[in-house]
């Protein structure tokens, strides 16, 4: 045995040698001259050092060589770059090339591949995958796999599968590698493409591929191509291998299936960590938490050390009612276990707190964090969305920016959504425009928010403009679009998406149905568009659903068919908190005040869970319609003992209800200061200075939005005309009604025609009324001619 050792150190050096305390003993032999250090063995011990993280000894040695070879070069470069020191490498490469030595495949893919790691070389890793292509190398497939890898570690799934298109041969590392671009880059559908494509051209799946194959399938929540996929992994059989079992148990366990998810998990050749972490975050978010501790037990009796990715899979689990005491209780073994410093049980942390609305306590974590990485910016972001405070996410977003952390899609997906709304139009073209120059613009996530925040900035152009550049359109894609329609009011470009949506394929899920449901608004839209897809949700089952049934309450109550509504309310066997909050605000908004009263009172009869800002809404805005002052008091007491006060959604109906209610000391007293005030909060306050006979102070009010980069709205116009109509202010008002279009594109609707012929009724000009009449931009109502004779009186 020893004579076959000793040969095979002649052979091969120290390349088969994994001991280190065997390795520097034949060193130490070698220095005294027992055995001859040759070029080969020299190399071997280069990468036997580099391996071990003695970089430095391996330089010592590399110095000191009088003769190197290509393989010198290949091992000091790859060994340079497996210990992280990716700047350095790059230092050996350019004396390499300084010695006049061509580059080969091997130090071309093992310096790609550090620039790829480091995150921070997006320069240097182009211009390599330009060397290779110069002399020929990006036919090599280890180069061609590593500038896959490097492309789609950035985010540039565009240029990898351009560089995938071109190359000549492709083995299954280059298949696997764009894969996980794609589900690295947001876009697990790509996946799913690429392993069609696979199957059609014969390329035969290892385990990596169908790993990363199965983890796209759980991203996109695909049941159906997930048992599929198990089916051919079956049929290879590697369901058994460590790589394969633990993204078959984290689908399963994202699908629901626990039973399945434990099946792999029991019968899985060798189990991991990760195989404990997967099957242990399955029954957390399956909601198994008692058995989900129980593994943690059987975990760290099998001697598997505790690590921190366990630790924060547990506290995921505070979403439970009684979650966030025992997530306390993870809080402190993590302490005790000296891991409390770790980023990700941090992360993990910082999470919890968000998702069980302990907001200040989030801000608390990140903030005392004393390291952070791209997660904890993206979660902190996503925290400040969540709770509303759009301003602290953009703010969080920009200090990013000017410190120059990394960014990826999910950062850019939350700076999107923090855009809800018209005062934040510059912020999302300028944030549009950086994705634009990252590069992230082909991304399918990015695109659908992009859609979804020009909805809400009602620049529905501009979504079109998105929508129509998008490389490729998923559900989700649709029904931001859908939803945005419906948010401005656009019914019939709503339907005409749906339509398109069903041409191509697709098959509408609840949120579509909840889109085109939001989208009616008239007894017309009722009969004609509404209650065919209703009867469309019947038949495919999603009449059952909560959010499509709060949607269809919306909708009748909104179309004027109050008692469709109620009956789908009443017949409802679960109702929540949004169940509630849509007949209230239905009824409210439209006539049936009394009724939204008694509701609300019911509501808060009935424990439900958790009012929030659309409750209280709801219930000021029917006290408004009533002008009753004494239940709006008893309602503002209750939104500041609940801790609604600062809510802006409650501090504008609170103002409304005060103004219809005579009370214009105390809107004045919970008015927001100039900057923090929303469209609708200057709407509210032109129309209670209108109401008052505050003709002036309408019109300042009307300007100083304008001059703030608010865009006024037909309800903002109707406001102004009706100030200017009662005011006397004739000549003021035309112009106003002028500048709608002109200036602000607000087509005019009836009211605002209405609010003309009465400011020229007033002022006796009752020949240019009739003339205007005749050329209404809209259909002239009851209402018009009612202006007309009122102003002859």
């Amino acid at each position: 045995m020893a004579y076959f050792s000793y040969r095979a150190f002649l052979r091969d050096g120290f390349s088969k040698i994994t001991d280190e305390s065997l390795g520097r003993a034949l060193h130490a032999l070698c220095l005294k001259g027992l055995f001859y250090l040759s070029t080969l063995h020299t190399n071997t011990l280069i990468y036997f050092y580099s391996r071990l993280g003695r970089t430095d000894l391996a330089r010592y040695l590399f110095d000191r060589m009088p003769d190197r070879n290509q393989a010198s070069w290949n091992t000091i470069i790859s060994g340079y770059v497996q210990a992280g020191l990716f700047t350095e490498a790059f230092m050996f490469f350019d004396h390499h090339r300084a010695c006049s030595l061509s580059p080969n495949g091997f130090v071309l893919a093992s310096l790609i591949t550090g620039c790829d790691r480091s995150g921070r070389m997006l320069e240097e890793g182009a211009q390599l995958h330009g060397l290779a292509a110069k002399i020929g190398l990006t036919c090599d497939v280890f180069v061609g796999t590593s500038i896959l890898h490097f492309y789609g570690a950035y985010g540039l799934i565009s240029l990898a599968r351009k560089f995938f298109d071109e190359m000549p041969h492709r083995n299954v590392v280059s298949w696997t590698s764009l894969m996980v671009g794609y589900l690295n880059s947001g876009q697990p559908s790509g996946v799913v493409e690429l392993y069609r494509c696979m199957r059609r051209e014969g390329v035969i799946c290892n385990e990596n591929t169908f790993a990363t194959l199965v983890s796209s399938c759980s991203s996109l929540e695909n049941d159906i191509t997930g048992r599929q996929v198990l089916g051919h992994i079956m049929k290879s059989g590697l369901e058994r291998y460590t790589s394969v079992a633990n993204s078959l148990i984290s689908m399963f366990g994202s699908f629901g299936g626990i039973r399945e998810a434990r099946y792999i998990f029991n019968h899985v050749i060798e189990r991991d960590t990760i195989s404990w972490n997967a099957i242990i975050s399955a029954n957390v978010s399956n909601g198994h938490y008692k058995e989900s501790l129980s593994l943690f037990h059987q975990m760290r009796f099998s001697h598997e050390n505790l690590n921190p990715t366990t630790l924060s899979t547990l506290l995921t689990a505070s979403g439970s009612p009684d979650g966030l005491k025992w997530g306390k209780g993870i809080q402190s073994l993590l302490v005790k276990s000296g891991l409390s410093s770790n980023i990700c049980a941090r992360n993990t942390l910082l999470s919890m707190y968000s998702e069980a609305g302990m907001f200040e306590d989030a801000e608390l974590a990140f903030h005392e964090m004393p390291e952070r990485d791209l997660i904890s910016w993206n979660s902190m972001i996503a925290c400040y969305v969540l709770e509303g405070r759009c301003l602290n996410a953009l703010e969080l977003f920009c200090e990013m920016l000017f410190m120059g952390r990394e960014m990826n899609y999910v950062t850019f997906t939350s700076a999107l959504s923090a855009c809800s709304g018209p005062k934040f139009l510059i912020q999302g073209k300028i944030i549009h425009a950086l994705v634009i120059l990252v590069g992230l613009q082909d991304s399918l996530i990015i695109n659908n928010a992009l859609i979804t925040m020009y909805g809400k900035l009602q620049l529905m152009s501009e979504a079109r403009r998105v929508f129509q550049k998008a490389p490729k359109h998923d559900i989700v894609t649709w029904n931001a679009l859908i939803g945005g329609h419906a948010e401005n009011k656009e019914c019939e470009d709503a339907m005409k998406a749906l339509k398109l949506l069903r041409e191509e394929g697709l098959v509408e899920n609840y949120i579509t149905i909840v889109g085109v449901l939001g989208a009616c608004l008239t007894s017309n839209d009722l009969m004609t568009r509404g209650m065919p897809i209703h009867a469309h949700a019947v038949v495919i089952g999603f009449e059952s659903d909560n959010y499509v049934q709060n949607s269809l309450i919306s909708m009748y109550v909104r179309c004027g068919d109050h008692s469709s509504g109620d009956r789908i309310f009443h017949a409802m066997d679960a109702r929540d908190s949004i169940t509630w909050n849509a007949i209230i605000s239905a009824s409210a908004h439209h006539g049936h005040s009394e009724e939204a009263l008694k509701l609300f009172r019911a509501m808060i009869a009935s424990g439900v869970e958790k009012l929030d800002n659309f409750s209280f809404s709801g219930g000021l805005a029917a006290a408004a319609n009533l002008a009753v002052l004494e239940e709006g008091r008893e309602l503002h007491a209750l939104v500041t003992k609940l801790g609604f006060e600062a809510d802006l959604y409650v501090i504008n109906a609170m103002m409304d209800m005060y103004a219809k209610c005579g009370e214009m000391d105390c809107v004045m007293n919970i008015l927001p200061k100039p900057m923090e005030r929303s469209r609708m909060s200057w709407n509210v306050l032109i129309s209670a200075f209108a109401r008052h006979g505050c003709f002036e102070e309408a019109r300042k009010a009307f300007h100083e939005m304008v001059e703030l980069g608010l865009k006024p709205d037909h309800v903002t116009f109707v406001s102004l005309l009706s100030a200017c109509s009662h005011g006397g202010l004739v000549d003021e008002g035309l112009q106003y009604y002028d500048s709608m279009e002109k200036d602000f594109e607000v087509s005019p609707g009836i009211e605002h025609c209405v609010c003309k012929v009465d400011l020229l009724g007033r002022s006796g000009r009752f020949t240019e009324a009739e003339a205007f009449i005749e050329k209404m931009p809209v259909m002239p109502t009851d209402h018009i001619w009612r202006s007309l004779l009122s102003a002859c009186k």
